[in-house]
């Protein structure tokens, strides 16, 4: 299905988040190029793409990390330009590839910083705030750490705090940019299936395509800026779209455990052979 085809059809009155034709560029290179898609509420959406294919970029534009040279990000009905930064962090929560290491904080605190979008300044926790705090520390399954120093956790321990910072600060759009970096499986699977328990809308940024498969409604693939597929996993991981995009042959068929798609690379493939051959002549 065509990417304009596939975009028609997802603008619904459900849609949530809209981008159409979004540019970004940079000291005069293009970063990004004419990127439209929509997000409906409740969806679970990733963004794939190889190294430098703008996925980090587009992120950072939605959340206004920074501001897009092309276009226009619709957010609720409402142009995301027309919000303040204090409104967005209402409504936007933002799970990074690294997270921050600078807090001389303990994780309760780096998770109360969820509270700061939705309270007046200056005002003290009560009773359900605390309340609040522990719970969604609780549901990353990190009650026990609570007081321990933020930086003293372990990569997933952090991600996970993040989430639940995320969960403190109730949006409506979580987005997370490459979140399972650096984690080992168990704590790839756990990141994404705790932004899954959120029931909210999530837009992420993934490099593992298998995992893209197994917990995305639909695909976003990104190359070179530009959109080229963006549809339901099955219309966009294809054996010839991936070949085109990644340079790789695969094998695709369903998982034995999920019954979601499962990709196989050829290490040995004719990719690398011809790469080998070209080297040699």
């Amino acid at each position: 299905m065509a990417v304009q085809e596939t975009i028609n059809q997802s603008l619904t009155s459900e849609t949530l988040l809209k981008v159409e034709s979004l540019g970004w560029s940079v000291d005069e290179q293009l970063i990004l190029r004419d990127i439209s898609f929509a997000v409906a509420k409740g969806e679970f959406v990733g963004v794939i793409g190889p190294n430098g294919a703008g996925k980090s970029s587009l992120l950072r534009c939605i959340y206004r990390k920074i501001v897009s040279s092309a276009g226009e990000i619709h957010f609720d009905n409402q142009p995301i330009s027309q919000y303040s930064r204090h409104q967005l962090a209402q409504k936007i929560s933002v799970v990074l590839q690294e997270p921050p290491t600078q807090f001389d904080l303990t994780l309760m605190d780096v998770v109360r910083m969820g509270l700061i979008p939705n309270k007046p300044l200056l005002s003290f926790d009560t009773e359900q705030d605390i309340s609040d705090i522990n719970s969604a520390i609780n549901k990353v399954d990190l009650l026990g750490k609570k007081h321990q120093a933020f930086n003293s956790l372990s990569g997933g321990e952090k991600q996970r705090a993040m989430i639940a910072r995320a969960i403190l600060q109730t949006p409506q759009l979580l987005l997370m940019d490459e979140p399972t970096n650096h984690l080992d499986i168990r704590h790839q699977i756990e990141v994404l299936e705790l932004a899954r328990s959120m029931e909210i809308t999530v837009l992420v940024s993934i490099h593992d395509l298998n995992l893209a498969a197994t917990f995305c409604d639909r695909l976003i693939l990104l190359d070179q800026g530009k959109i080229v597929a963006y549809g339901q996993p099955e219309d966009v991981l294809t054996e010839s779209i991936l070949k085109q995009v990644f340079s790789v042959n695969t094998f695709i068929d369903k998982h034995p455990f999920s019954q979601k798609l499962r990709i196989t690379f050829d290490l040995n493939g004719e990719t690398r052979l011809e790469k080998k051959g070209g080297q040699n002549q």
